[in-house]
């Protein structure tokens, strides 16, 4: 499948000869290099949210191509909401793992994001600010009338699986407060089925509201079923390429649930091949769409497989 790709007032005939290809790199790296301005301005107005040491300059550099190579015909404004909300998916998930110590603390960031949404309470904090500045954002376009309740379903989703994630993690009741007793770890099934916790498909529904395709907007709760399986794909690639990583940091990890990496890859095959049987007969339909999971798949199997968004500890 060709999927066009809009012109710019920088093209040349070479777009159109043997340098195409290259070319298209190269459009794309640019609408990366100004994605990746505007998210460390986006990340500078909320005073210290982004001030952790994994979210140096290759954070935001990677978070940018991510979006653009997702989304190769956007323009740079039409990327301002997918890459502003897995922005602050990475903004939440630092606050859950590591500034939260106690189960009350990460329940206080649940309420306090959902309450923002909802708009039953100010938002006080910068991660509440940056959410209600992206469901603002949202609101202005059209689709957001009937496609709110989708978004604001999914964010809940994610936050919870969140929380149960941390309650993973939590080691306090069983070791004694030395960090080192025995964590209570879900199965396979449960941790899989636990995937919003990536905030994935949280991104994903606020860049189609945002960008309003009409097929894909009409039909969400389709498309969030695929986005689901692309989901729980990202969630045991992200596993095994971060296992060291998440030792030290102390997150639950697939390879920690007794499965090995062989069964591991055999799963993600499958939900692979879930994912593209589901996607081939919406190709026609939103070339879109499909396109953009596709990549979801492939372009983060190749960034896994030299590299992590996050920076070092």
């Amino acid at each position: 499948m060709h999927v066009h790709h809009p012109r710019t007032t920088a093209d040349t005939s070479v777009s159109a000869g043997r340098f195409a290809a290259a070319a298209d790199m190269g459009r794309i790296v640019a609408l990366s290099a100004a994605a990746g301005r505007d998210l460390r301005k986006c990340a500078e107005s909320y005073e210290d949210l982004f001030g952790g040491k994994p979210f140096d300059p290759g954070f935001f550099s990677s978070l940018s191509l991510v979006g653009a190579f997702g989304s190769p015909w956007a323009t740079a404004d039409e990327l301002r909401i997918v890459n502003r909300a897995a922005l602050w998916v990475f903004a939440v998930d630092w606050l859950i793992d590591v500034t939260a110590k106690t189960p009350e603390d990460v329940d206080l960031i649940v309420r306090d994001c959902l309450a923002a949404a909802d708009g039953t309470a100010e938002p006080a904090t910068p991660l509440t600010r940056f959410l209600v500045d992206i469901r603002d954002e949202l609101a202005s376009v059209p689709a957001f009338e009937t496609a709110g309740p989708v978004w604001r379903a999914q964010l809940e989703r994610m936050l919870t699986a969140m929380a149960l994630e941390w309650g993973w993690n939590d080691v306090r009741e069983s070791g004694g407060g030395d960090g080192e007793g025995d964590r209570i770890l879900p199965d396979l099934e449960e941790y899989l089925a636990n995937a919003d916790g990536t905030g994935s498909s949280f991104v994903n529904v606020s860049h189609w509201i945002f960008t309003g395709d009409p097929w894909t907007v009409g039909h969400l709760d389709e498309v969030m079923v695929i986005s689901a399986e692309v989901q729980r794909y990202l969630r045991l690639l992200n596993d095994l390429a971060t296992y060291r990583r998440d030792v030290g940091w102390g997150d639950v990890n697939v390879l920690m649930l007794g499965v090995g990496r062989t069964e591991v890859s055999e799963r993600m095959a499958e939900l692979a091949d879930r994912a593209g049987e589901l996607l081939e007969p919406l190709r026609d339909a939103c070339p879109r769409t499909v396109a953009y999971l596709e990549c979801q798949v492939g372009f983060n199997t190749g960034f896994y497989g030299g590299a992590d968004y996050w920076g070092e500890m």
